[in-house]
C-alpha cells in the first residue's frame, strides 16, 4: 500500500507531501490543488517507479492496481 500525507508548511504557506511513492513532491497552496496534483500524478509515478516491466506477465491485473492512502485535512481516505 502507498500513502500520501498532506502537511501544512507554515514557513513556506504551503501544503507538502509526505508519501512513500518514490518521485512523488507536491507543493500546493490549497488542499484543492494538492489533491489535483495528486490524483495527475501518484498512480503514474507508481506504474513507472514501483512495479517490474516483467510484473505486468508476471501479476494479476488487480493486483498491480495500487491502493493509496491519503490524508487531508479530515483524516484518511483511499484516493
Amino acid at each position: 500500500m502507498f500513502y500520501i500525507k498532506a502537511i501544512w508548511d507554515e514557513d513556506a504557506q504551503v501544503f507538502v507531501s509526505e508519501s512513500n511513492i518514490i518521485g512523488l513532491h507536491i507543493e500546493a497552496k490549497t488542499l484543492k490543488e494538492f489533491e489535483r496534483i495528486m490524483q495527475d500524478n501518484a498512480t503514474d509515478l507508481i506504474m513507472a517507479n514501483h512495479i517490474k516491466p516483467n510484473e505486468f506477465v508476471t501479476k494479476r491485473f488487480k493486483d498491480l492496481i495500487p491502493t493509496i492512502m491519503y490524508r487531508g485535512e479530515n483524516g484518511f481516505a483511499a484516493a
